[in-house]
C-alpha cells in the first residue's frame, strides 16, 4: 500500500492581529536617554494593554497550533504536515470544535474593540497614535483560520512531457516521499523516547528540592500512548510493541507510589532505562 493511501497532507493557516507595534520615536528617546545607538534595542508597544479579550484569542491560537503538531507528522515543507488517515476523523472533529471556540473568542474581542481602543488612550498616554490601529470595520478581517487538506504526491504523472524527464520527476517524487515517510516515523519514535526520558528524569530527581514530580509527567506518557496507534501509519510492529510496553509499565504509574516508595521508584527507574536502551536500538542511536 502506498503512502498516499495511508496519509494526507495538511496546512494550518492562522492570521491574527498581534496588537503590537514598533515605535521608532520611543526607541530613539530611550536610546538618547541612555546615550546609546538606537540599534541596540527596540521599543515595541502593546497597543491594547491589560485586556483579556485578545489574550484569550492568542492563547487559544497557541493551543490549536500545539494540537496540530501533536496530531501530525513532519513532511519536509515548512507549514505542511502529514496526517495519517487513521487519525483524520479524531483530529478534524477536534479541530472544528476548537476553531468554533476560537471564532467565538474573536467575536467577543471584535465586539469590545472600540472600548479597548478607548482604554488604550489612557494607558499609553503620549505613546498612543491613532494610525497604529485598524478601523472598527477592519478589525474582524485581521482574524482568519482554516485547515487545507491535500493528497500525498503520487508517482502517477500523466502529463505531456518527454519520457526521460517524466521518469526523472517520478523517481524524484518517489525518493522524496520515501524520505518524508522515514522522517515521519523517526519523529514518532522520538516523541515516545522524549516523553519516557522526561519521566525518567523526574523520577531520578524526586529527592532534589529544585525539582518536583508532577502528575503531568505520567499523563503526557499516557496521552501519547493513546495517540500513537493513529500516528503509526506504517503499522510498525516494533513501535506498537514498544508503545504497549510503555503503556503497561509507565503510563498508569501512581504519583504517590513514585514519590513515597523508594524501592518501587528504583524498580520503575530501572525498567524505564531498559525501555530507553531498547528504543535507542530501534532508532539507530548509539
Amino acid at each position: 500500500m502506498q503512502l498516499s493511501d495511508r496519509a494526507l497532507l495538511v496546512q494550518l493557516n492562522i492570521s491574527q492581529w498581534t496588537a503590537r507595534k514598533f515605535d521608532k520615536k520611543a526607541t530613539k528617546e530611550v536610546a538618547d536617554a541612555h546615550g546609546v545607538n538606537a540599534s541596540v534595542g527596540r521599543y515595541n508597544k502593546s497597543l491594547l494593554p491589560l485586556n483579556d479579550y485578545l489574550a484569550n484569542v492568542h492563547q487559544k491560537t497557541g493551543y490549536i497550533r500545539n494540537k496540530y503538531y501533536e496530531n501530525t507528522l513532519p513532511w519536509g515543507i515548512e507549514g505542511t504536515q502529514m496526517l495519517p488517515t487513521a487519525n483524520y476523523l479524531n483530529f478534524i472533529n477536534d479541530f472544528r470544535k476548537e476553531k468554533a471556540e476560537w471564532e467565538t473568542l474573536v467575536r467577543l474581542f471584535v465586539a469590545n474593540y472600540g472600548l479597548l481602543r478607548a482604554d488604550a488612550k489612557r494607558f499609553l498616554g503620549s505613546l498612543y497614535r491613532d494610525e497604529d490601529y485598524p478601523q472598527d470595520h477592519e478589525i474582524a478581517a485581521k482574524f482568519r483560520m482554516d485547515m487545507a487538506v491535500f493528497p500525498v504526491p503520487s508517482t502517477d504523472f500523466r502529463v505531456a512531457i518527454g519520457q526521460d524527464e517524466l521518469s526523472r520527476i517520478q523517481a524524484d517524487v518517489e525518493a522524496r516521499v520515501q524520505d518524508a515517510s522515514a522522517s515521519a516515523m523517526k519523529d514518532v519514535w522520538q516523541r515516545l523516547y522524549d516523553k519516557v526520558e522526561h519521566l525518567l528524569d523526574k523520577m531520578v530527581k524526586v529527592d532534589d528540592p529544585k525539582s518536583r514530580f508532577h502528575e503531568s509527567s505520567i499523563e503526557h506518557v499516557q496521552n501519547l500512548c493513546e495517540l500513537l496507534p493513529r500516528l503509526n501509519f506504517n503499522d510498525d510492529p516494533d513501535l506498537e510493541a514498544m508503545r504497549r510496553e510503555v503503556e503497561a509499565k509507565l503510563a498508569n504509574l501512581n504519583k504517590d507510589a513514585i514519590v513515597g516508595d523508594d524501592t518501587f521508584r528504583k524498580t520503575k527507574i530501572d525498567e524505564t532505562r531498559d525501555i530507553m536502551d531498547r528504543m535507542k536500538a530501534f532508532m539507530g542511536v548509539a
